[in-house]
């Protein structure tokens, strides 16, 4: 049974940091970060494979960076320069899978979210 713990939101000034993390239970190889701003639709953020390959929405090029820590089954997602457009619930979602992909109904198991706003 995987189980996905999210923690690290907050509120933030524009332009300021935060890192999100999120620890998963059980096996899984695709790992990745969403987010769904009120009235929007969920939309993939960032996601990893334990091989290494990584995807990033245009949207948080260069801004944001995933990654992982096998040892202690933890993923990260750093935000750097960030936005109020960034203002967000932000989702761990994992699966396995040869490749990731980065849309909602490819995902298995879902955390229960974490609140980012940027103002």
């Amino acid at each position: 049974h995987v189980q996905l713990v999210e923690s690290g939101g907050g509120l933030v000034q524009p332009g300021g940091s935060l890192r999100l993390s999120c620890v998963v239970s059980g096996f899984v190889n695709c790992m990745g970060w969403f987010r769904q701003a009120p009235g929007k639709e969920r939309e993939g953020v960032a996601t990893i494979h334990t091989g290494g390959s990584t995807y990033y929405a245009d949207s948080v090029k260069g801004r944001f960076t995933i990654a992982q820590d096998n040892a202690e089954n933890t993923v990260y997602l750093q935000m750097n320069s960030l936005k109020p457009d960034d203002t967000a619930m932000y989702y761990c979602a994992a699966k396995m899978g040869q490749r990731c992909g980065a849309y909602r109904e490819q995902y298995n198991y879902w955390g229960q979210g974490t609140q980012v706003t940027v103002s």
